[in-house]
């Protein structure tokens, strides 16, 4: 696992670097400028083959100190460089101020403010011509509350890249840490708005350090980060406990020999009624392929004919309501059941999901879909959810099952940290005394002791194809069936999210839900499992 930060952590980890005498604020800085400068020609190696022009935006922080040490190294390579900076030199903090005077030994330092006064489209060819970077060293991670002018400073940002793009002279933008007006702590925008990122930078390349935050990898944070490179500063491990990022490092299937089917679980997939059946075939699918020994799809006699046309593998069970699944969950070999997938949100689903959360048995659990609906009106039934259940909504189940939760996580910050889907998730598994999956391609996953994971489907593993009908009925019998091969429901969900966008990756654009599992062979071959 990959351990990904908050703003405070991380401000922690390099106070305590720094009071320990282990290395320096000053330090920090010049290593963080370094970085980026390294970073950028990296990027964009032609860059390195002859002086360019950048501009550098510093603000009133530290993040402001990282861009004139950018600003001094572009100098000392050549290049013409202009610092404008937000806020006044005498009052930065000391490392910041530091480096602002160093600058000014090699150049003046201008007034933000300038920008938006002189860079229009009438005097931009003039003005501002042939401009190659512009660096975003305003705010970085430590903006938690609108910021009085940001919105000018963003505008002029998007005006340059925007003028030179149709100019075909490409301006880059690269931010440090963030780009400015994007929460490190939620990848949300600090002032919302429609459209999105109308109030945040938007970046080619975006650098941080030690590690990746929590909004480089949920809301719009990867969108707006562009590109995303990690530079090391020289700090040692840390003892934060932060959020994980589900990686490949983490997938672990074990292996067995000379084992029988059982050893492997009994998945149980309800069905809805005739007619009503695909989705609940498509997670018994996934529950199979994902390795479950036996799956064993229940439905009403009415739908036996349309779902054994269907199956061949996947055994039938007729299960009609309540107190026939009941009787089937004697049955103790059945240790995972997954039901909600166009279950319906009538009597005979409520009676089911009833039966399945009162089990005696109590096998592992995983409520999608229809089931999540009957929970949000039930109160009851949601009273009764215990730790081997596996809730996995979607935004809009999510805000019927949590509304007072959603609600805190729409609401715009206006002091202190904001309220990410991380909190927002965390807390819904505390109240539920489970682990709730929350969808989306910023997938988190948290468990009620405050575990949580993030399985991000960004940067070169966007899989926009998985918004298709019935992926998430895939994702639920993945789920399903790690969990009746002996997966702790953490575990589970956790490996199942990541191979479910694992698999959309590996079939390409055309993608439909059906597809998603016939990819998982080939890629357990490539992580040999």
């Amino acid at each position: 696992m990959t351990e990904l930060l908050t703003a405070a952590q991380m401000r922690a980890i390099e106070q305590a670097a720094i009071a320990s005498g282990e290395v320096t604020g000053l330090e920090l800085m010049e290593r963080a400028g370094a970085g980026v400068l390294n970073a950028i020609l990296q990027e964009w190696p032609d860059m390195a083959k002859s002086p360019q022009k950048a501009v550098v935006l510093c603000g009133p922080g530290n993040n402001g100190g990282d861009g004139f040490v950018v600003a001094r190294l572009l100098k000392a390579r050549g290049w013409d460089v202009e610092v404008f900076l937000y806020g006044e030199v005498e009052k930065l903090p000391p490392d910041a101020k530091v480096n602002a005077k160093r600058w000014m030994e090699m150049g003046a330092v201008l007034d933000i403010t300038i920008i938006a006064n002189t860079f229009t489209f009438s005097n931009a060819k003039s003005a501002r011509k042939g401009t190659d970077v512009i660096v975003d060293a305003l705010f970085g991670t430590g903006i938690t509350r609108p910021i009085e002018g940001l919105d000018i400073m963003i505008d002029d940002v998007k005006l340059r890249a925007e003028y030179f793009d149709k100019s075909h002279e490409f301006t880059r933008v690269v931010s440090i840490d963030f780009p400015s007006g994007i929460s490190s702590d939620t990848g949300n925008e600090i002032e919302p708005s429609a459209p999105l990122l109308d109030d945040s930078i938007v970046s080619n390349l975006t650098v941080t350090f030690h590690c990746l935050k929590i909004g480089h990898t949920i809301g719009v944070g990867p969108t707006a980060c562009g590109e995303i490179v990690v530079k090391e500063i020289g700090l040692k491990k840390h003892g934060c406990v932060g959020v994980r990022l589900v990686t490949s490092k983490s997938i672990r299937i074990p292996k067995h020999s000379m084992s029988h089917k059982f050893h492997y679980g009994h998945a149980l997939i309800l069905s809805g009624p005739a007619t009503r059946t695909g989705a609940a075939r498509l997670a018994a699918r996934g529950a199979l392929r994902i390795g479950a020994g036996v799956v064993s799809l229940g439905c009403p006699q009415e739908a036996a004919a349309e779902c054994a046309a269907q199956l061949t593998a996947i055994m039938l069970a007729p299960i009609e309501d309540g107190a026939a699944l009941k009787a089937t969950l004697q049955d103790k070999r059945i240790n995972a059941l997954c039901l909600g997938p166009a279950l319906g949100v009538d009597d005979r689903g409520r009676g089911l999901l009833e039966a399945a959360v009162r089990a005696e048995h109590a096998p592992y659990v995983v409520l999608d879909a229809d089931a999540l609906t009957i929970l949000a009106k039930v109160p009851e039934l949601f009273a009764k959810l215990h730790k081997n259940c596996v809730l996995t909504p979607h935004a809009g189940e999510f805000k019927r099952l949590f509304p007072d939760i959603a609600a805190k996580l729409e609401a715009p910050a206006t002091t202190g940290p904001a309220y990410s889907k991380v909190d927002a998730t965390r807390e819904a598994a505390a109240r539920a005394g489970c682990v709730v999956l929350f969808k989306g391609a910023d997938t988190v996953i948290a468990a009620p002791d405050g575990r949580a994971a993030i399985n991000s489907a960004h940067y070169d593993r966007a899989a926009p194809w998985l918004a298709t009908a019935g992926s998430g009925d895939v994702l639920a019998g993945f789920i399903t069936g790690l969990l009746a091969r002996g997966f702790a429901p953490m575990q589970a969900a956790e490996t199942a999210a990541w191979l479910h966008v694992e698999c959309a990756l590996k079939f390409g654009s055309g993608l439909i839900a059906e597809d998603i599992p016939e990819q998982l062979p080939a890629v357990f071959r490539e992580l040999d499992l």
